[in-house]
C-alpha cells in the first residue's frame, strides 16, 4: 500500500492539477468523472488525468489518501479540491476561477464564465 501511496502523492506533486477520475479525460467512464473532466477540457486547463479504472490500488488509495469516499477527485498544487459536487459548484460560483487564479494554473476566463451563463 505504501507503494500506491507514494505513487499518487508523486503525481499530485509532480503537475499543477490532478483529476483521479474512472475513465481518461478524453474518454470518461461515469457521468461524474464526465461533469467534471467535461468543466476543465472547456475551461482549457492542463491537467493530468489518473484513470482508478486500470488500477484497483490506485482506485482505494486515492480514496485512503484524501480520506474521501468517491471518485473523481480533484487537486490543485497538491491540495485536495474537492468531487463533482463540490467541483461544480465552484465553477458556477466562481470560486474555481479564483483557485486557479491564485495557484497561477491557465484556463480560459471567457469560458468559465460562458458555462455560468449556461446555468444561470
Amino acid at each position: 500500500m505504501s507503494d500506491v501511496k507514494d505513487n499518487i502523492q508523486a503525481t499530485v506533486d509532480g503537475n499543477s492539477v490532478v483529476l483521479f477520475m474512472k475513465g481518461t479525460k478524453e474518454m470518461p467512464q461515469c457521468g461524474f468523472s464526465s461533469r467534471v473532466a467535461g468543466v476543465l477540457n472547456y475551461m482549457g486547463v492542463e491537467y493530468q488525468d489518473v484513470n482508478v479504472l486500470a488500477d484497483e490500488g490506485v482506485r482505494q488509495g486515492i480514496k485512503d489518501f484524501s480520506d474521501w469516499p468517491t471518485i473523481p477527485q480533484l487537486y490543485v498544487k497538491g491540495e485536495f479540491v474537492g468531487g463533482c459536487d463540490i467541483i461544480t459548484e465552484m465553477t458556477l460560483s466562481g470560486e474555481l476561477d479564483t483557485l486557479f487564479e491564485q495557484n497561477e494554473v491557465g484556463f480560459d476566463k471567457d469560458a468559465a464564465d460562458k458555462i455560468r451563463e449556461a446555468n444561470g
